[in-house]
């Protein structure tokens, strides 16, 4: 691991787009996950296109239909420093 390079950041995501992504990965559609998530499909949409705030109690009924940790939709862009990089 010595000769590891992280690689650079080459675009920014917003917390929509990690919604939109983790779901499409998943190729699920928005009613789909609506139905899984039993958030409305409207409101996925908003929050896809960042015209609603994700929110805490969201992201964590999200996160459990999406099978992924909260902090990777409310914190898309966070990258862990590097002294604490394994």
């Amino acid at each position: 691991m010595k000769d590891f390079r992280p690689a650079k950041k080459r675009v920014s995501v917003t917390v929509g787009e990690s919604v939109r992504i983790l779901r499409e990965l998943q190729e699920l559609s928005q009613n789909q996950l609506a139905e899984a998530s039993g958030i409305a499909q409207a409101t996925i949409s908003a929050i896809e296109n960042d015209r609603v705030r994700l929110g805490v109690e969201r992201a964590k009924v999200l996160a459990r239909a999406l099978k992924c940790h909260p902090g990777v939709l409310v914190f898309p862009g966070w990258e862990m420093p590097r002294e604490h990089a394994a």
